[in-house]
């Protein structure tokens, strides 16, 4: 069977790029963020910070902290139909048990880890929904204590460390695609 990577990580770690790096191999891509931003724009709410938190915290109170993989399990086994599938954004821990019950160990967790001040650097500088210090803080804040985030970069399978630039994070991805390989 395929395999479903799972890329887990706090705001500003470079989960997206690595997502972007996957897709660009041809790897089928779900994006968990685009649940909340397809929500707001069918509300007619605007796409800002303070709107997303409040979308993300409110579909998990009604549906459950696994709402998005609720959500996305379709999707996502349709797309491992046909080839490897990266998960750009599974947050919460509840989330990673649905997708572990469906998957077993074809689901690979992960974790892209950055200094939090490399983080508030490159969110500050970012074209689409650039953060504050402040902003970055509370949304780490609001992400472990509501949205159970820790506990899926806490149980990776794999770590990469993204303090460096993009050749290096290419490299590190190359020797974690290599590791796949050999253990497939």
């Amino acid at each position: 069977m395929n395999k479903a990577v799972a890329v887990v990580g706090m705001c500003g770690s470079g989960k997206s790029v690595v997502a972007d790096f996957f897709a660009q191999l041809g790897w089928e891509r779900v994006y968990f963020g685009g649940v909340t931003v397809s929500q707001l724009k069918k509300e007619g709410i605007e796409v800002n910070e303070a709107n997303e938190r409040a979308m993300r915290e409110g579909l998990r109170a009604k549906y459950g902290m696994g709402a998005f993989a609720e959500i996305l399990k379709d999707e996502i086994c349709q797309k491992l139909k046909k080839g490897n599938v990266v998960l750009d954004g599974l947050y919460s821990w509840s989330e990673y048990k649905i997708l572990h019950d469906l998957l077993g160990d074809n689901l690979i967790l992960l974790a892209v880890v950055t200094n939090s001040g490399i983080r508030k650097e490159r969110l500050a500088t970012r074209e689409i929904r650039p953060l504050t210090a402040e902003q970055v803080d509370s949304r780490d804040f609001a992400e472990i204590e509501n949205l159970e985030k820790g506990g899926p970069i806490a149980k990776a399978d794999y770590y990469i460390i993204n303090n460096g630039n993009c050749e290096q994070l290419a490299a590190q991805l190359k020797d974690f695609l290599g590791t796949l390989a050999t253990n497939d």
